[in-house]
């Protein structure tokens, strides 16, 4: 097919004869639609050191995609030392010009020795492992000046994770866990304290990381959506007679199946307690799957979580589990954990200090979701009233929907669908990106 012409684009959508409603739903997928690709992806690199008495070196863990698409190549997902090999001059260079060692003016130059391919059943990148050596070391600093902005200039969602795996002078011997640093666009040169390690800024950096996957993992936050999006109502066929809980002043035109809650704060508890339920089941995943106890294969797990979607939103139109929304959480947060692994657990990040990591992702993902609770529940609350917010239910849940379908056919089927690149075109065509 060939690309729609701006001018289609746009006298299409100008005759359109949309509703309001219709309008904005539209409006909503043509924003969300272009991501759907981009939905819980790690994106991160890895850059261990070691630090001895009088040394310091380390290794970079990074993926094919990641390669591919920073320096050009076309190395294949799952790859071996022979697909690597004609590459390897490229990456080496290309690693020097984004990575600097310091502290107090003297450098610490880096020289790259042996290299090797690290292959996880669960992920579907391999990891190319560049170990390296630090020069001009006569005696270990007290900190370093670290700059590391690899892979950030294409691809802004990408972090990159510093962990220490062994440090002599802090007392560290066997750690794959714990990460102390991460770097992102806008925090690209850090100092690390050789000396003195505190575990605690590591268990934060896990708090932050944690926050930070809620915040770009779409999929996770319209499941979210789909609890939240029937928080403030409640189903008439639910109150057995019982109307204390909502408000009766809405009349009677309002919604055949809806009646709006009375009270701000019991609402709020409600979706918060549902919401924890979802936090307790990802959590006992994430730990088992990180653990290595349990494993499953990313794609029927990413699947999954698809449906999940699909299953709280049409719950949202048609009653399914009637007052059993915390089993949906449950049920499917053990799933969305097993989606969490994939910073964590499938990585193969273990040693002393997993279960502190472990504490302190979930303590980010949970802060992640109270705060999306927070931002969009006094603004439910407030529309609750409006004729149109039972549409907004039943037109809400319905795209959502099939938001999680276009999902669910990419991922268990593996096949790129072209719906991104094509509502690339609407966006330009009606201004909304260029």
């Amino acid at each position: 097919m060939k690309n729609l012409k701006k001018t289609q684009i746009t006298t299409i959508y100008h005759t359109m004869n949309f509703t309001f409603l219709q309008k904005l739903a539209f409006a909503f997928l043509l924003l969300l639609l272009p991501l759907l690709s981009q939905a819980h992806s790690p994106d991160q690199s890895y850059l261990y050191l070691r630090i001895y008495g009088d040394a310091m070196g380390g290794r970079y863990e990074i993926t094919a995609s990641d390669l591919n698409r920073s320096l050009g190549l076309d190395i294949p997902k799952e790859f071996t030392f022979e697909d690597l090999k004609p590459h390897l001059t490229t990456i080496q260079n290309y690693l020097k010009s984004v990575t600097d060692f310091s502290y107090e003016g003297k450098t610490y130059p880096i020289e790259f020795d042996e290299t090797e391919v690290l292959e996880l059943d669960e992920m579907d990148d391999h990891f190319a492992l560049f170990s390296f050596t630090m020069q001009n070391v006569d005696v270990v600093p007290e900190a370093l000046d670290i700059r590391y902005e690899g892979f950030l200039e294409e691809n802004s969602k990408h972090r990159g994770m510093l962990i220490i795996g062994y440090n002599w002078k802090a007392g560290i011997v066997e750690n794959e866990a714990l990460i102390s640093l991460i770097f992102s666009p806008n925090n690209r040169q850090q100092q690390l304290s050789l000396a003195n390690m505190s575990i605690w800024k590591g268990f934060w950096a896990l708090v932050k990381l944690g926050i930070w996957h809620i915040w770009i993992g779409l999929d996770h936050i319209l499941f979210i959506i789909a609890l939240i999006l029937p928080a403030v109502v409640r189903r008439r066929e639910t109150l057995a007679g019982d109307f204390s809980m909502v408000d009766q002043s809405v009349p009677a035109s309002y919604s055949k199946s809806w009646l709006p809650v009375a009270q701000f704060k019991p609402a709020f508890l409600y979706i918060l307690k549902i919401v924890t339920f979802f936090t307790i089941a990802h959590s006992i995943t994430l730990a088992l799957a990180s653990l290595n106890v349990v494993n499953l294969s990313s794609r029927w797990v990413e699947s999954i979580i698809a449906f999940s979607i699909a299953l709280a939103a049409l719950h949202n139109i048609t009653p399914i589990f009637k007052g059993r929304e915390w089993m949906v959480a449950f049920v499917f947060g053990l799933f969305h954990g097993f989606g969490f692994a994939s910073v964590l657990g499938e990585k193969g990040l273990g040693g002393d200090f997993m279960v502190l990591s472990l504490f302190g992702f979930n303590v980010g993902v949970e802060i992640g979701q109270v705060l999306i609770i927070c931002l969009a529940f006094p603004v439910l609350f407030l529309i609750r009233k409006t004729r149109l917010y039972p549409k907004i239910i039943t037109y809400g849940s319905a795209l959502l929907i099939v938001i999680a379908l276009y999902w669910v056919i990419e991922r268990a089927f593996e096949v790129d669908l072209l719906a991104g690149k094509y509502l690339n075109d609407i966006l330009r065509a009606i201004g909304l990106k260029s």
